[in-house]
């Protein structure tokens, strides 16, 4: 029976790469070796069959051979290059280098892992008028710092770590389970490579001690609730001489008493006497930038909106400053005395029989509720 053509087998094209004939070498593998089908003969023939186009095509030399003469040009050398299941390795020697990639492994040549510290966060309280105009505050960080005494190795001063027996320094050590050859951090030190027999008496061998920092950071002008400010390698130390995280502060702006923020523009609300509301006139608006005088005109009714350009905030990422958006709050009089109590009847019993002119909502209004009780 004539042999197929060994790109045909391992299904790739003729102008296919090293890397792609080993994938393609690997996934027929897994399919068909003899340890995952027992008793398959045709499993054991095809997986035969992919190890021959493998060991030809993998080999530069070989390759160039059978592209340009066919089976005829590598026959003469396939029993010499150990071709043949026989012959072979076992499914984890295969394999060995696909779980290497997967986990991590490959030897490190004994040299310690080293792990990055963690990062924190700090949740930072600020004021509008901060983050309008930004500020500088200090701030007490409480974190784990690499052990000045033994410089964060862990060990005594005067001495220094040991390599692990177990994984000779690699922090990984392999497992076989079955026909899979795993590899699982190592158990004895912990993925660091090394194990300490003396250790440094101020951090017990752990290489970083817990204190509080004090910190000097930078509020920019601009910064809105939600905003992160990143401090590089202010976070935890890392071991193994890692490097250390970094500490990113959380703004979250306070409550003001005045003013919502609402992006670049700011919102407040402000009471209007009924006169004021009714005739016209100006009240005095608070801003960032001190007091001005909003005119009021008249017939301004509650929930109107006055907006005053440029007396918001200028944004932390650039454009233009926002503006101050008024809302007018018409308030009721309270507390009225005989006298006042006898004007508005007066005043009301003036308006009977002409609402269409002075109080054209509440007609419209009422003219809706009949509909709405009269539709049938």
């Amino acid at each position: 029976m004539a042999k197929r053509d060994y790109y045909e087998v391992l299904g790739v094209k003729k102008d296919a790469d090293a890397e792609a004939l080993k994938k393609a070498y690997r996934r027929l593998a897994m399919k068909h070796h003899p340890d995952r089908n027992p008793d398959d003969k045709a499993a054991v023939e095809h997986f035969k069959e992919a190890k021959e186009a493998y060991e030809v095509l993998g080999d530069p030399e070989r390759r160039a051979a059978y592209d340009r003469f066919g089976h005829a040009g590598v026959d003469a050398t396939a029993g010499a290059r150990g071709g043949g299941f026989e012959g072979g390795a076992s499914f984890s020697d295969i394999f060995g280098d696909v779980f290497g990639d997967i986990f991590g492994g490959g030897a490190r040549g004994g040299r310690p892992q080293v792990f990055r510290g963690a990062d924190l966060r700090y949740d930072l309280d600020v004021s509008l008028e901060d983050a309008v105009r930004g500020t500088t505050v200090e701030l007490q960080v409480p974190k784990l710092s690499a052990c000045k005494t033994c410089d964060g190795t862990g060990a005594k001063a005067g001495t220094k770590p040991d390599t692990c027996p177990t994984c000779a320094g690699h922090g990984i050590v392999r497992v076989q389970q079955g026909f899979m050859q795993l590899q699982q951090t190592c158990p004895q030190c912990r993925g660091t490579g090394t194990i300490i027999t003396d250790p440094c008496t101020d951090c017990s061998g752990q290489g970083r001690v817990r204190e509080t920092r004090t910190l000097s950071v930078k509020i920019p002008a601009g910064v809105d609730n939600g905003d992160r400010i990143r401090l590089a390698g202010e976070g935890e130390a890392g071991q193994n001489g890692g490097p250390s995280g970094d500490l990113y502060v959380q703004i979250r702006m306070r409550p003001h008493p005045i003013f919502q923020r609402d992006g670049s523009d700011l919102m407040c609300e402000i009471p209007i006497g009924f006169a004021t509301a009714a005739l016209g006139g100006e009240v005095e608006v608070p801003t960032l930038d001190g007091k001005v005088m909003l005119k009021i005109p008249a017939e301004t009714q509650s929930g109107k909106l006055f907006r005053l350009r440029g007396k918001g905030v200028k944004g932390l990422r650039g454009g233009g400053v926002g503006d101050l958006m008024c809302r007018a709050v018409v308030e009721t009089p309270v507390k009225l005395n005989k006298k006042q109590k006898e004007l508005l009847r007066e005043f009301d019993a003036n308006m009977v029989g002409d609402t269409t002119r002075h109080s054209p909502r509440a007609d419209s209004w009422f003219d809706g509720v009949k509909r709405f009780f009269t539709q049938e």
